[in-house]
């Protein structure tokens, strides 16, 4: 009975939390502390109800919307109040500028010397008189402003003209047209099997299609059998 009910309540309480975390927001990729607590406490209410009795479950499912409801209001409310985002959300924290670090600053944002050279070194800085300024932003990532002679050259500095490039759209996949894609890309079927017939490639073999701005058609096969030699050995 119990093994029943786990196998009705279990997909009932993983679409309850999919649909409820569709109305929050996809901020899964970069946590705040607000945004990581939520998930923490969403996912554990969502846990209980796919274990509960179906007197409990409901209660669950009661909580879990409940909850959902407080975080859509602060996320609302965090949008009017720049004071009321501060809090929830945190703020940037400078930690070095100008060859100084901010020692009060560490402390502020709990991390300490030896983990903030860590993490410069992992974006590929390995000394702190290349960088201009460094900030731990509310997700607790780095961002760092490099000097001007450190930096990469831009066209702009090189006074290079360039064609600003727009994304790819998908036009096939797995040897199937996506027409709404095609057509939104500004071509049309006729256009697609001219594509085919220059690369002189079957749409049935083409894996994946994909079409730029300037209206070629790049074309990615299945390599059918995997390779078992390692190029890197």
């Amino acid at each position: 009975m119990d093994f029943l009910r786990a196998l009705i309540t279990a997909p009932v309480s993983i679409t309850v939390l999919f649909l409820l975390s569709k109305f929050i927001g996809n901020k899964m990729s970069s946590l705040n502390l607000f945004d990581y607590i939520n998930g923490i406490t969403i996912g554990s209410i969502a846990a209980e109800m796919a274990t509960a009795e179906m007197s409990d479950f409901w209660a669950c499912l009661a909580a879990l919307i409940v909850y959902v409801i407080i975080v859509m209001l602060c996320s609302w409310l965090s949008q009017k109040s720049t004071m009321l985002r501060r809090f929830l959300t945190g703020k940037s924290i400078v930690i070095f500028d100008r060859g100084k670090l901010y020692k009060k600053n560490f402390s502020v944002a709990k991390i300490d010397i030896n983990e903030f050279l860590t993490r410069m070194r992992e974006k590929g800085y390995f000394s702190l008189d290349d960088v201009e300024t460094v900030f731990l932003e509310q997700n607790g990532d780095l961002s760092v402003l490099p000097k001007d002679k450190k930096r990469p050259a831009t066209p702009d500095d090189l006074k290079i003209i360039v064609h600003q490039t727009r994304p790819e759209s998908v036009v096939i996949t797995d040897g199937k047209i996506l027409e709404k894609n095609l057509a939104e890309s500004g071509y049309n079927l006729e256009w697609l099997k001219k594509q085919l017939d220059n690369n002189r490639k079957r749409l049935k073999d083409v894996f994946l299609g994909v079409c730029d701005d300037t209206g070629n058609l790049k074309i990615y096969q299945d390599g059918k059998s995997e390779s078992k030699n390692d190029i890197f050995d």
